[in-house]
């Protein structure tokens, strides 16, 4: 095969063409990529290190933090390294992988906060019956469903995606490599299957985000209906956070596939993009946070444990 339909590396939309901006874009990854280290570890090692937050709503949290600090992982590096040694080569199997990892956290991630949603719809109009329903083997199946699920997901998503011939050039309009932006360079009608993948692909996210809205529907009415002031306020607590998380993640994503080509543009898609890959592993652990004095409080005392014992 010719390189020509092959190509050995891709090119990478850079964020900038100046030396002082690359460095600028550098220092402002590398903070937001630290601060989404350091946020979900400090999650992951508190619920895992507390007794009290081995629940199934911690539990799944967990899984949220691990996906977030493997979306991060998958993007912000690679394009760091880029801007600090003024590049934009990515290799064929970089970009294969790369793809492949992003896939399965973002998939992970939409299946898991549906899941998420049906544990609190339980939790909350179901309560006498939570323990029975969301016994630790039913948890651990869903998680482990969600996982495998995506993964398979991925694989088959990215073995049509790089068995493609591609002859319309190398170069990607994205700082990291995307599906829809290699299907760009493709030059076979066999995109038409990848199409059909992703149509199959919304359809599916279309029936996640459905029992999502429904799951709301009818916590919002078991909520407005609790007598006492405390509980609605407990109940607020825990679900307020996990709805900001999926408007964030969703209203992005959506945007950025489904926007019309009219308005378009490689800036716009780069922000987009930034927004629904990077931003939100960094700032998940602090809307989890800000409102769950439970998961707060477990984190204080890690950090506490760190560094004054």
């Amino acid at each position: 095969m010719s390189n020509r339909t092959f190509p050995t590396e891709f090119l990478l939309l850079p964020f900038a063409d100046t030396r002082e901006l690359q460095l600028l874009h550098f220092g402002l990854f590398l903070g937001i990529y630290l601060a989404a280290l350091l946020g979900n570890g400090l999650i992951i090692t508190a619920i895992a290190c507390d007794h009290r937050l081995h629940t199934p709503m911690y539990f799944f949290l967990l899984n949220l933090s691990l996906i977030d600090l493997g979306t991060i992982t998958t993007t912000a590096p690679k394009s760091m390294a880029n801007s600090l040694w003024d590049t934009r080569a990515i290799s064929y199997a970089g970009c294969a992988t790369q793809l492949f990892m992003f896939v399965v956290f973002v998939a992970a991630e939409f299946y898991l906060l549906t899941i998420m949603a049906y544990d609190r719809y339980i939790a909350i109009c179901k309560p006498l019956h939570y323990g029975t329903i969301m016994d630790s083997r039913t948890c651990v199946n869903m998680a482990a469903a969600a996982w495998g699920s995506t993964f398979l997901y991925a694989v088959l998503h990215t073995a049509n995606t790089f068995s493609l011939p591609l002859c319309q050039g190398n170069a990607l309009d994205q700082f990291f490599c995307e599906i829809p932006q290699i299907l760009k360079l493709s030059c076979s009608d066999a995109f038409l299957t990848e199409v059909g993948l992703l149509i199959i692909s919304v359809t599916v996210a279309s029936g996640c985000f459905v029992f999502l809205v429904l799951s709301y529907v009818q916590i919002f009415r078991a909520v407005i209906r609790m007598p006492s002031h405390q509980g609605r306020y407990k109940a607020f607590s825990t679900c307020l956070p996990h709805l900001a998380v999926v408007s964030l993640f969703l209203s992005t994503a959506t945007f950025t596939y489904l926007k019309p080509s009219s308005i378009s543009s490689p800036s716009l898609d780069l922000l987009l993009a930034v927004l629904y890959s990077v931003v939100p592993p960094a700032v998940n652990p602090l809307i989890y946070s800000m409102r769950n004095q439970q998961l707060k409080d477990a984190v204080r005392k890690l950090i506490w444990w760190m560094f004054f014992s």
